[in-house]
């Protein structure tokens, strides 16, 4: 079973190109370092819940649109592995201009159980 890194992020709407870019960059630096896939997706439809939901996870604005990114591995192992390499790839080691608050990421790593 594959290890799995999920992210949940807003995103200004204003600054989704700027996102993109640094978005696929990460993708080809993760990929190369052995990540399995990587994918990020945006919020297409993410209504606001009455309890909970991806928008109020976030905290997100009015100005803000919903992502939403994995990145699989072959193992927890590998998953540290590849992350110490990607962390020290200078390619990713670019302005402190981040376009989005990443105070208000939700990130984490999950176990598979099921693939079909």
């Amino acid at each position: 079973m594959s290890y799995v890194d999920g992210f949940v992020l807003a995103v200004p709407k204003a600054n989704i190109e700027a996102y993109k870019e640094i978005a696929r960059l990460a993708g080809e630096v993760w990929k190369e370092h052995g990540a399995l896939s990587y994918v990020e997706c945006i919020g297409d439809d993410v209504p606001m819940g009455e309890l909970t939901s991806f928008p109020q996870a976030v905290q997100a604005k009015d100005d803000e649109i919903v992502v939403f990114s994995w990145i699989t591995y072959a193992s927890r192992q590998a998953r540290d592995e590849i992350n110490a390499k990607v962390m020290a790839d200078p390619r990713l080691k670019g302005p402190a201009d981040c376009p989005f608050d990443s105070k208000r990421m939700i990130f984490g790593g999950f176990e598979s159980f099921t693939e079909l």
